[in-house]
């Protein structure tokens, strides 16, 4: 969990901006929620290497330095995190670490660097094998160093990187840059889908920053929809927007402490598809303790004014609860207990909207915590009812 700066702000960072984006997560309380990574993306290093010295900082951007810089952060609770290229430059033109892995590796670490988020322009053609061995070669030079940094493999997907970077990164993109459109959340939504049993602790699949914020044009309830999907996935929790402008509903959803509780648990199960009826959608992951979290989504397109809600089921034999086992049903958002429930839970969800809920068996399951979302059949077995359109409200 933290910020980068890219979506926000792009090329145009400074040592000012980070000192400021360390003071505004700190105040507006995001620190506290977990947000503790601070990631400085392109746009900071040197247009070009000199000679074959490590990678260097714009003096003109961070006049006091990178270590100074990372002395602050830190002083403020937080850990910094910067950007490289497996490539022979970054995207947007500045220098890349393609065959320095070594020495900028020990200058990050002597920078006080915690985390290393590696992108992919300007590199060889991504093939499997290139794509993975220019990886490794940034994630042994890492590790070399001796110093704890938390590796981010920016690879976009286009070498499967999830079928071997669990021993390489601590987290890998699936898919390309994501854009501030709900079309571009869903398409990153969609390309993560299926991916879930390639993670786990220490190592999982990032379908890109969160897109929430004044940049990212949604709506309230697509701003929740976004944050419960990214949580229960188990993706990387990235805010890119710029904290001064967040408002405060909009802030409230990023700081959820028990959506974002389903994001940290420590069994580490990441969520995945488990049904599926049109545009009616359910996400289910296995929580510590045997309960549930289970996401039901609304993606309607609502071309029909006068279609505002869908009524979404979930049943037990979806999420692996046996069909007589009577549960608690929560609501995560609203922090509310909702009844017992046995067999299936139904709510009626808004276009393009979300219900966050933590489903507890009162009682131990007989199969234990053996189920995984990856082994439903995305189907609602039969007595559990279909969902049904909800009356127009």
């Amino acid at each position: 969990m933290g910020y980068n700066t890219w979506n926000a702000f792009s090329f145009n960072i400074s040592e000012a901006l980070i000192r400021e984006t360390a003071e505004l997560l700190v105040s507006l309380g995001l620190r506290d929620a977990g947000y503790d990574y601070l990631c400085i993306d392109d746009g900071w290093a040197l247009t070009q290497r000199v000679g074959n010295q490590p990678i260097a900082y714009n003096p003109q951007l961070f006049p006091s330095g990178i270590t100074a810089l990372s002395n602050y952060v830190h002083a403020e609770g937080l850990r910094l995190g910067i950007y490289s290229d497996a490539g022979t430059g970054t995207c947007g033109g500045f220098t890349g670490s393609l065959g320095y892995e070594a020495i900028d590796a020990l200058q990050f670490a002597a920078w006080g660097i915690d985390l290393l988020k590696y992108d992919n322009c300007h590199s060889p053609p991504p093939d499997k094998m290139t794509s993975q061995a220019r990886y490794v070669a940034m994630r042994d030079a890492l590790n070399a160093t001796g110093r704890p940094i938390v590796y981010c493999v920016c690879e976009w997907g286009s070498s499967l990187p999830w079928t071997y970077a669990q021993q390489v990164g601590n987290s890998w993109r699936t898919t390309q840059d994501i854009a501030p459109a709900w079309s571009h959340m869903l398409e990153n939504l969609d390309s993560n889908v299926g991916l879930a049993r390639f993670a786990g602790p220490g190592a999982w699949n990032d379908p890109d920053m969160l897109e929430i914020g004044p940049q990212s044009h949604l709506s309230h309830d697509e701003t929740a929809a976004h944050m419960a999907l990214w949580a229960i996935m188990k993706a990387p929790l990235i805010i890119g927007a710029n904290l001064g402008a967040l408002e405060n509903a909009t802030l409230a959803i990023l700081t959820a402490p028990e959506v974002i509780a389903i994001n940290q648990d420590p069994l580490g199960i990441a969520g995945d598809l488990v049904w599926k009826q049109g545009p009616a959608e359910v996400y289910a992951s296995l929580l510590a303790g045997g309960a549930r979290a289970v996401v039901l989504f609304n993606r309607h397109h609502a071309a029909d004014p006068n279609y505002k809600t869908h009524l979404l089921t979930v049943c037990w034999a979806s999420i692996g609860i046996p069909l007589g086992q009577p549960a608690i049903v929560r609501d995560l958002y609203l922090r509310t207990d909702l009844g017992n429930f046995t067999g299936s839970f139904s709510a009626s969800v808004t276009v393009h909207g979300v219900r966050a809920l933590k489903i507890t068996p009162l009682r131990p399951s007989p199969a234990g915590d053996a189920w995984r979302p990856w082994l439903s059949n995305a189907v609602f077995p039969l007595p559990c009812p279909m969902s049904t359109p909800a009356k127009s409200t």
